[in-house]
């Protein structure tokens, strides 16, 4: 064995699971293989479905042959997306009397969703040193790593009941209630929670606000899938709205995505929003100055094209109405797999309940199957999950759901 010559402290750590499992899929020649892994939209055929409304606004960003489209943006990145994206999350309509409210969030353009919870993670654990951040159990995988990484603890809260395969909203609110300290910060995910795909009702969504409030908790929004989860921008962005404008001395943030709604995937476009109180709006400017000292460290600015085929859309009242029907064609095949996933469920007389797969929201689906289940499908019927059970919905389709219900039924008979 040969000995090395380096100042590193290094040893392996454990493959990304869901990148693992995309390259073992991808490798597998099986003609019936089913990838539920990746959280990418799929058409009915598999296929990849570049959004046509994306497509037309590519289309016209030709046309305009823009001299400056490869230029630099400013350190905290294109201003007018910004506005744009700051607009879309909250629910501002360029209406009078909306400037105050605008005045207290600082944005500043992100490498998408990851970027703009890493950069906030970051931001908070250098500017508010919180001691603990609170994460759902279970949550997307890379908060623990992004958070990891900004050297705060974590801590988790229930979030989902196994045996019920619902949200634990009780047991949320008793932990938070009992456990949480001033300052904390409070990660919720703003809809489509991955991976359980279960969201708090309104109700459920006002009496967290409150306890965060009462308790001088910080929430920390992260939005992956505004407008793709429901078909709905504003019904996506309910609980944020209303967190901001019903809780307007509590100060929050919003880590925002146009990966999924916009089927953006490898265009990395995100944006970061930190809400102050209203008390402290003055400190909008000094927020987003300090902002850009991170980001002009890390990644100078965010990418460019990306962003302007949103902004392309979103500043064209036909291109915006044309984007609106996209996102109800992708929640509307979701919700049609869901549905055709659960009918061949209870054709087969699968033992268990499976009415969670329709009750839960977006693309992911904890499906309750366990990890020596997983395994089995993926062995015997080159059905590729993870192996918590979680399910991409959009792997379905009309020619997969009967085998894949069919290879369901027969691990949960024969795996226990």
């Amino acid at each position: 064995m040969s000995k090395t010559n380096t100042r590193l402290n290094v040893s392996p750590v454990p493959p990304d699971e869901i990148f693992a499992l995309n390259g073992a899929y991808a490798v597998d020649p099986h003609p019936q293989k089913v990838s539920l892994g990746v959280g990418v939209y799929r058409t009915d055929d598999g296929k990849p479905w570049p959004l046509p409304v994306v497509q037309k606004a590519e289309k016209e960003l030709v046309v305009d042959d823009d001299l400056f489209r490869h230029e630099y943006t400013a350190i905290e990145g294109d201003v007018p997306f910004l506005g744009i994206a700051r607009d879309l999350m909250f629910g501002f309509e360029g209406k009078q009397g909306e400037e105050e409210a605008k005045a207290r969030i600082g944005s500043v353009q992100t490498v998408a969703g990851t970027g703009a919870n890493h950069l906030g993670a970051l931001f908070l654990a250098h500017h508010m040193k919180p001691t603990t951040v609170w994460l759902s159990n279970p949550s997307w995988a890379n908060h623990q790593t992004i958070w990891e990484l900004a050297g705060v603890p974590r801590k988790t809260y229930p979030y989902y009941h196994a045996a019920t395969r619902s949200f634990d909203f009780e047991g949320m609110m008793s932990s938070l209630e009992s456990e949480a300290e001033e300052g904390d910060v409070v990660l919720l995910h703003a809809c489509a929670h991955n991976p359980t795909g279960l969201d708090p009702n309104k109700e459920q969504w006002v009496a967290i606000a409150d306890l965060c409030e009462r308790k001088k908790l910080f929430p920390f929004f992260d939005s992956a899938y505004q407008g793709f989860a429901s078909g709905s921008v504003e019904e996506d962005a309910w609980a944020v709205r209303y967190f901001f404008n019903n809780k307007p001395d509590m100060e929050m943030c919003v880590a925002q995505s146009f990966s999924k709604n916009f089927g953006l995937y490898g265009q990395r476009v995100g944006a970061f929003h930190y809400c102050n109180n209203r008390a402290s709006v003055s400190l909008r400017d000094v927020v987003v100055n300090n902002l850009c000292h991170l980001i002009r460290g890390e990644f100078s600015m965010g990418p460019r094209v990306g962003c302007t085929i949103v902004k392309k859309v979103l500043t064209s009242d036909e291109l915006t109405a044309d984007w609106h029907e996209d996102l109800m064609v992708m929640s509307s095949r979701i919700k049609a797999m869901r549905k055709a996933l659960y009918n061949e469920l209870v054709r087969l007389q699968t033992p268990g309940t499976w009415e969670h797969i329709i009750q839960q929201n977006g693309m992911f689906s904890y499906t309750g199957l366990t990890p020596k289940q997983v395994y089995a499908l993926k062995d015997k019927y080159h059905i590729y999950l993870l192996k918590s059970g979680r399910a991409s919905i959009s792997g379905l389709s009309q020619k997969n759901v009967a085998y894949v219900a069919q290879a369901i039924d027969d691990v949960i008979r024969n795996e226990n």
